[in-house]
């Protein structure tokens, strides 16, 4: 072990095959120590519920240490806030590997949850809504037909779904679409700029589920920003990364997401492509989550070193060989929300970076969470909690008065889109970074 704090955290793989790791005993010990050591620091009280909740039932028992607390109910409460963000290892917390303390919060959470899956199954709504594949394939035929009876203005449909679904008729629900990302790109009319500088780049646009069958504008505008500047562009969908199976521990689900999509692309990485994800969820899991959970696969371990997030491939073109489309300024600046999932990818503030190469341009970039979380923002039981954590984002991009606001993850634009609204505040149409660059290069109408 070595001192942290001065060198980049590290993250050991998850011996999810193991009985040990599903042991509740196990858990709680270790649940214990970490929950020992955050009470002693409480750096992140501010981050999310999981802290303040942990440290009022401390304060709160009679011991007013974290051995008072029980582990069935009190441990239970912390573990059900986390909503597997990865700010706490990868900006608060100074005890993280190589550290002796070997501190991995989101991680003991998510053995938590592995165990109590084990135990008891998958919360069964929650691993219906994960199923997104199987739902978006459902959805597409019939699509202005679910939109419709999902919207929030329809009150019978929605008050039914929260009695027997749990899912808050006060939340605005993610829209399909009849066509899905990769059918609208085979239909794209416009063709690659074979004498743009970055013409010797290749790559596949991984285009997740959520791009897939929610935005495919977002999908549209990344395929026509890269093949604007030469890109030789692909787009190859799979199935989905497994991100919504990782959220309730079903880390076997999550291996065999990882085996499909990374075998299903390593032919194209063989022949030189790039791998893009134009959601930040997705790209952590491709590059870091994965490599943890089978770092006994190879296709992973290539896939993971061949994986850029859209905005960072699109700002390294604008670096290394220059950009060929040149942005036009956007009228009323733009809010930038940085999404946990991108911020924990280690790269820097990527998005903020490639709205700036828009000239004369205010970009306010936000760094707080979402509070989205996944179903945290959907689920009537959670949505209070995913408001809550909201709110400094929420007021950041108030205080701003931007046109525009985007975020690298649409569920979380969404969201706090959706908060300023509620707020009474001006609610611009949420959208993803890429697509507001796409528009200032007269790229998308």
């Amino acid at each position: 072990m070595a001192e942290g704090s001065l060198a980049a955290p590290i993250r050991h793989p998850l011996d999810w095959r193991s009985d040990e790791f599903y042991d509740h005993t196990a858990i709680y010990k270790e649940m214990e120590r970490v929950f020992d050591i955050c009470h002693g620091c409480r750096r992140c009280f501010n981050l999310c519920d999981s802290f303040p909740r942990l440290f009022d039932l401390v304060d709160a028992s009679e011991s007013g240490e974290v051995h008072g607390l029980k582990p069935e109910t009190d441990y239970a409460a912390v573990a059900d806030a986390c909503t597997l963000c990865d700010m706490c290892f990868m900006t608060k917390c100074p005890y993280v590997p190589p550290h002796e303390f070997n501190l991995d919060f989101p991680h003991l959470i998510l053995r938590y949850r592995a165990a109590e899956t084990r135990k008891n199954g998958p919360p069964k709504i929650e691993a219906m809504l994960a199923e997104t594949d199987r739902n978006g394939h459902m959805a597409q035929p019939v699509a202005p037909i679910a939109n419709l009876m999902s919207a929030k203005s329809d009150t019978i449909a929605r008050g039914i779904l929260e009695a027997v679904a749990g899912i808050d008729a006060k939340v605005e629900l993610p829209k399909y679409h009849s066509h899905t990302f990769t059918v609208e790109a085979r239909q794209d009319e416009r063709s690659r700029d074979i004498a743009a500088p970055a013409a010797a780049r290749k790559a596949v646009i991984y285009s997740t589920c959520i791009v897939e069958y929610n935005a495919p504008s977002t999908g549209m505008a990344a395929k026509r920003v890269l093949e604007a500047n030469g890109v030789e562009t692909e787009i190859v969908y799979p199935a989905c990364c497994g991100m919504p199976f990782l959220e309730h521990g079903d880390l076997a689900r999550v291996a065999q997401q990882a085996a499909i999509v990374a075998k299903a692309l390593r032919p194209y990485i063989d022949k030189g492509y790039d791998i893009i994800t134009p959601t930040a969820s997705c790209g952590l899991m491709l590059k870091f989550e994965w490599p943890l959970i089978v770092p006994e696969n190879e296709d992973v371990k290539v896939l993971s070193a061949a994986t850029r997030d859209i905005c960072q491939y699109v700002v390294d073109i604008a670096k290394k060989e220059g950009l060929a489309v040149k942005p036009q300024p956007v009228a009323g600046g733009v809010s930038a929300h940085l999404a946990c999932h991108a911020r924990a990818q280690n790269m820097g503030q990527k998005s903020a970076e490639l709205l700036r190469l828009i000239p004369d341009t205010k970009v306010t970039v936000v760094e707080r969470c979402s509070g989205h979380g996944g179903t945290f923002g959907v689920m009537k039981e959670t949505y209070p909690i995913a408001q809550k954590v909201a709110k400094n984002a929420v007021n950041a991009v108030k205080r701003a008065m931007s046109a525009e606001v985007c975020s690298d993850c649409p569920l979380a634009c969404k969201h706090i889109v959706q908060e300023l609204d509620n707020a009474g505040a001006p609610a611009p149409k949420p959208k993803h970074p890429i697509e507001i660059f796409a528009a200032a290069c007269g790229l998308m109408e």
